[in-house]
């Protein structure tokens, strides 16, 4: 059956005034129970599916065909592809088999490091950078692979990139938000947000470039994720106030669908949508739409990217 034009992720940018989109992880294995159940309860709540890469270098099953279950299920896949772990022969292959699947929409990234992952011994490949990436696969858009051979029938691609607003160094990630604007990046999902005023100095910077950019908000469980997170993970700070809220709660998921739903309202008059980071709580994903006072597709509005 033909994907509705309607439906997909690339005919909202620009148009949908707020947009939702969520992510799920492969299975390691070949049980797509939980990805088929997942998609099944935000179909109509949220406008496109993330399916991860090998996220935090860990072995799973191929995004492509797991995206190819999405697509099948009803919902818009976006499918991310990292550097890591393929040439460019490789990535140009899959982007290519991408297309003749019927998915349109790439999120492409560098990739963690296989050390950070299950199976540490495994070499990085690395051979291009993601802002590479995406301007090879607006080349192929364009009827021509990296090495200027022209193609039997050319792919269509909304490309996504993924940006940083809680970057220690400003000037350099807006540095990069430019070449990969010059790569084709068609819109951005960042990394998770707990401080809305730091993603309002970095949407002032974003913001005359055009291109909508999706918070990223990642659903904290309990005070010990938290605090692991704090220490463990770069580039994320969850507040204390936060953590004592999860301490003092003897309802994690309740406090989680709270917590998620204010974070979501007190960023959504500074960024064009979200992008939920589950981490396998993606049950609680229509409460937290609902506590945030998001409904469901609401249809085409005036664009304010014109």
């Amino acid at each position: 059956m033909e994907f509705p034009e309607s439906n997909r992720f690339e005919t909202k940018l620009g148009k949908k005034p707020f947009l939702v989109t969520m992510e799920v992880n492969p299975p390691k294995g070949t049980d797509l129970s939980g990805i088929t159940s997942s998609v099944g309860r935000v179909k109509g709540l949220v406008d496109a599916v993330n399916v991860t890469d090998g996220s935090g270098a860990i072995m799973r099953a191929s995004p492509l065909a797991v995206a190819k279950a999405v697509l099948d299920a009803g919902l818009d896949p976006i499918l991310q592809m990292t550097c890591r772990d393929r040439n460019r022969l490789a990535l140009q292959a899959d982007l290519l088999g991408a297309s003749i699947l019927g998915i349109r929409n790439v999120l492409l990234l560098t990739g963690d490091d296989p050390k950070a992952g299950d199976h540490p011994d495994a070499k990085p490949v690395f051979d291009i950078n993601s802002a590479t990436l995406m301007q090879a696969a607006k080349g192929l858009t364009e009827g021509k692979d990296m090495a200027g051979k022209p193609l039997l029938g050319a792919p269509r691609f909304c490309i996504g990139a993924a940006a940083d607003p809680g970057a220690k160094d400003l000037e350099v990630e807006m540095q990069k938000f430019q070449a990969k604007l010059n790569g084709g990046a068609q819109f951005f999902q960042t990394q998770a947000v707990f401080d809305p005023a730091r993603l309002g100095v970095f949407m002032g910077r974003a913001r005359p470039f055009g291109k909508p950019v999706l918070a990223g908000i990642l659903l904290v469980k309990s005070a010990n994720m938290a605090r692991y997170m704090n220490e463990h993970v770069w580039g994320i700070h969850v507040p204390d106030e936060i953590i004592a809220r999860f301490e003092r709660s003897g309802d994690k998921r309740a406090e989680c669908v709270a917590v998620t739903g204010e974070l979501i309202r007190a960023v959504r008059e500074l960024a064009d949508g979200i992008h939920l980071y589950a981490l396998g709580w993606e049950d609680l994903v229509p409460d937290i739409l609902k506590e945030a006072k998001l409904g469901g597709d609401s249809g085409d509005s005036q664009s304010r990217f014109q």
